[in-house]
């Protein structure tokens, strides 16, 4: 008789845990179910609508990525996998600030495609648009969107730098893995307002050059729930 060795110990731990118990003890708490149901689909009718108003952009490459990592918040939340989801969720949010810039900037993107040494910093960016983006400062600050984004940024850094450690993690072995409604809330709360940066993000860069090409559908969906001063201040129709 051999000893086991740590594959056959690492295999045995991953089957032990009950992946489908943790999917349905998630997918049976409606309310978060069909919020991250919710927040997805706003990823997706900006995604659809930046591919057909920017179709051949090659920073479109941005967006897909952005959107696969909001699906992947949707299944790591459900696997119980809290610390990775947060992971997902910053790439979410750094690949539409890199769409937001690079679909301007195609030398720099080939640049950063091609040669590791290159690098953008998020804050360049942002700076970018302050300076370079028309009435992006007004708009932000109108929508709360630097703000916000400083403190969202900030707490989700910190969770899957592991800065505080025991955040978003209910194990301390693979095979106590399991569902816990009130991480699985924080979760599902933290990614509601990573969308929403991202949301505003949109509105006030990429939204007015693009606009024009977005269905009306679209338009009436990425505008509802805004005040009306802040759609004057936007200047973007919803017809």
């Amino acid at each position: 008789m051999t000893a086991k060795s740590m594959a056959d110990m690492l295999g045995e731990a991953l089957q032990s845990v009950d992946w489908t118990a943790n999917i349905d003890a998630f997918v049976n708490q409606g309310v978060l179910l069909k919020a991250v149901a919710k927040e997805n689909m706003r990823l997706a009718v900006w995604s659809r609508q930046l591919e057909n108003a920017d179709s051949a952009n090659p920073a479109l490459c941005f967006i897909r990525e952005m959107q696969v990592a909001g699906h992947h918040v949707a299944a790591l939340t459900a696997l119980c996998i809290y610390k990775a989801a947060g992971a997902a969720m910053r790439t979410m949010w750094d690949t539409a600030l890199y769409y937001s810039y690079f679909r301007t900037h195609p030398v720099e993107l080939g640049t950063q495609a091609n040669n590791p040494r290159f690098y953008v910093e998020k804050r360049e960016i942002i700076e970018f648009h302050k300076n370079h983006t028309p009435e992006f400062d007004l708009l932000q600050q109108r929508l709360g969107l630097l703000t916000r984004l400083e403190k969202w940024y900030s707490f989700t850094s910190a969770v899957i730098h592991g800065q505080v450690p025991g955040t978003w993690v209910e194990h301390t072995a693979i095979g106590e893995i399991c569902y816990s409604e009130t991480t699985a809330s924080s979760v599902v709360e933290n990614f509601a307002e990573g969308v929403d940066l991202v949301h505003r993000l949109f509105l006030c860069t990429v939204a007015r050059a693009l606009w024009d090409d977005f269905s009306s559908t679209a338009k009436k969906q990425l505008l509802s729930g805004l005040s009306a001063d802040i759609k004057i201040a936007l200047r973007l129709d919803n017809a």
